[in-house]
């Protein structure tokens, strides 16, 4: 029996600046002897059993743009931004790119990632391995009232999935396109809400929506601007630790309470995490600054 030749990979905790914080990821970074078809991806994401495994191809005659797909433990999805910045992470850490920007061809069109120093002494191009920001380029979600007709009923759908809650609003996302991770914002009376709210999955699955951003705004005095967590059991994820593509509609949601485009978001989940958000109007893109550590390396032989 020929061996095929090992794929590397990178265990990375996303939005983090410490390891067993933020949102896990697999990044397997593929070459050209690496002929892999979909069903080997999926089976490898079920064997990490990670919200994500990310596959990273470089292409051919650039230096700096790979292809990158992300699955879940049962499906593809077309947008993931822990996934994104473990990736980038990843390459950038590890001096496998010459520079400082990265460009990723996904199916939610051209991703951006850069290097973004901790202090302005570092020379940015001599940078690896240490500690550092990753600045990331994607596009805003815009949330619009869900099914206002059915306002009590869907009320009452979130409040049982969410153990009895209060329910403040209940927000939808709009898009161009079908989407494999549509989300719902069910937004709460408090940050206390949301940290202690204990989801009944049972009744989640029977909810719309394929994402659930559960979010309040932060307290008065609060370093933070609002913190939320994220439920996604349609999609093999119960609870994802810090969910970066849900910050693309929470800054479009909370951009439009709160008159600003600029915050802190805090992720409260038992593993927690905290995200920079800023909102560009003008061009209606989403960047998503944060950190991440690698926890892990290694090979697969299969």
């Amino acid at each position: 029996m020929i061996m095929k030749k090992p794929v590397k990979y990178f265990v990375v905790d996303a939005f983090s600046e410490s390891a067993f914080k933020g949102n896990q990821a697999a990044v397997c970074i593929l070459e050209e002897e690496h002929e892999r078809d979909d069903a080997w991806f999926q089976s490898l994401a079920a064997e990490f059993n990670m919200s994500e495994t990310c596959f990273v191809t470089p292409i051919s005659g650039f230096d700096a743009r790979f292809i990158l797909r992300w699955f879940t433990p049962t499906l593809e999805v077309d947008l993931c931004g822990h996934g994104t910045m473990a990736s980038a992470h990843t390459l950038l850490a590890n001096g496998l790119v010459d520079s400082d920007k990265v460009e990723f061809v996904t199916q939610s069109g051209i991703l951006t990632a850069k290097r973004v120093p901790d202090t302005l002494k570092q020379n940015k191009s001599k940078v690896k391995g240490g500690s550092f920001w990753i600045e990331l380029d994607f596009p805003v979600v815009p949330t619009c009232e869900y099914n206002y007709n059915y306002k009590d009923i869907i009320f009452s759908m979130f409040s049982k999935a969410l153990n009895g809650a209060t329910i403040v609003d209940v927000q939808g996302t709009t898009s161009d396109k079908a989407s494999s991770t549509d989300k719902i914002i069910v937004v709460l009376p408090s940050w206390e809400a949301v940290a202690q709210v204990q989801p009944r999955m049972d009744e989640m699955l029977k909810c719309p929506g394929k994402l659930i951003i559960v979010t309040a705004a932060a307290p008065e005095g609060s370093v933070y601007d609002f913190c939320s967590r994220f439920f996604s059991p349609k999609l093999g994820v119960d609870e994802d630790p810090v969910c970066g593509s849900a910050h693309c509609a929470l800054a479009h949601y909370w951009s439009l309470k709160m008159n600003k485009c600029d915050f802190l978001a805090y992720s409260a989940s038992t593993r927690s995490g905290t995200v920079k958000v800023h909102y560009d109007k003008e061009r209606q893109r989403v960047l998503l600054i944060g950190k991440a550590v690698t926890v892990m390396a290694g090979s697969i032989f299969v």
